[in-house]
């Protein structure tokens, strides 16, 4: 029986080939939790300034579809930031700001 050099040396080799594939799944894994972090901070911050410009009376809720319209026109290919996530962000950040556990996890 012929057996194909390259099936004996994958054969051989599988533990290592099998570390090697882990360590990019984990890796890949890590790379999306980091992402999911920054995005969720980049939430909370934004609803953040949101609220607080509304709060103060600076802005009226007539101002956030002018900034989802400004961030449109100005970050070309960006999206998520229409006026009803930013009116999202805002009530994320509102719904947790006082929650002694998530507020520090966040910031």
């Amino acid at each position: 029986m012929n057996t194909s050099p390259s099936l004996d040396l994958a054969s051989r080799e599988e533990p290592v080939f099998s570390q090697i594939v882990q360590l990019i799944q984990s890796s890949r894994q890590q790379a999306l939790e980091t992402v999911n972090t920054v995005l969720i901070n980049l939430y909370w911050r934004v609803g953040e300034i949101i609220s607080r410009q509304l709060e103060s009376a600076e802005w009226g809720d007539s101002v956030v579809p002018q900034l989802a319209a400004y961030i449109s026109r100005t970050q070309a290919g960006l999206h998520g930031f229409t006026r009803r996530n930013l009116f999202r962000m805002r009530q994320f950040y509102e719904a947790y700001r006082n929650d002694t556990i998530v507020s520090p996890l966040v910031t």
